[in-house]
């Protein structure tokens, strides 16, 4: 048995493909319980008897993580961040509450472009399932890309 939260990776009416947000495990479904791709479950996995190769969920809820540009620019701490590190690097920070918020300098050139690799990455959800918040806010400025991971 297996609890967690999983990032839906593949879902069709006969079954679906879970991914663990923590571990990377990936899970087949022997059933889809109501799942959509790229939707995040908090369930239960049991392995199906008796060859124990899919898995059986129990669904204690599904929820969308919602990922989104603001024309809002990133806060003075993440300039200040963004200022004090080489391109190409990244830096974390607790939020107040629950959340994180991650700073990445980028090639003054490239900020769009990380802006959209941020807006299309798995990944981006994923997180936002393993720090349990439901919703990503992406400020940017030439050079720097804050992605916010908000309640």
């Amino acid at each position: 048995m297996k609890e967690g939260t999983f990032y839906v990776t593949e879902a069709e009416e006969s079954s679906a493909v879970l991914r663990d947000v923590t571990d990377g495990q990936v899970h087949t479904l022997a059933d889809n319980p109501g799942v959509e791709a790229g939707a995040l479950v908090e369930a239960t996995l049991e392995p199906e008897p008796p060859m124990e190769v899919v898995w059986i969920a129990e669904v204690d809820r599904t929820f969308t993580v919602e990922v989104a540009r603001t024309e809002e620019p990133p806060t003075q701490r993440a300039r200040e961040t963004a200022a004090g590190q080489s391109v190409g690097e990244i830096t974390r920070h607790e939020r107040a509450g629950t959340g994180e918020v991650h700073v990445l300098t980028v090639p003054d050139g490239e900020t769009e472009s990380a802006v959209a690799d941020v807006l299309e990455d798995e990944a981006t959800v994923e997180r936002a399932g393993r720090l349990g918040v439901e919703r990503v806010e992406i400020r940017a400025e030439p050079g720097v890309v804050s992605v916010r991971y908000l309640p």
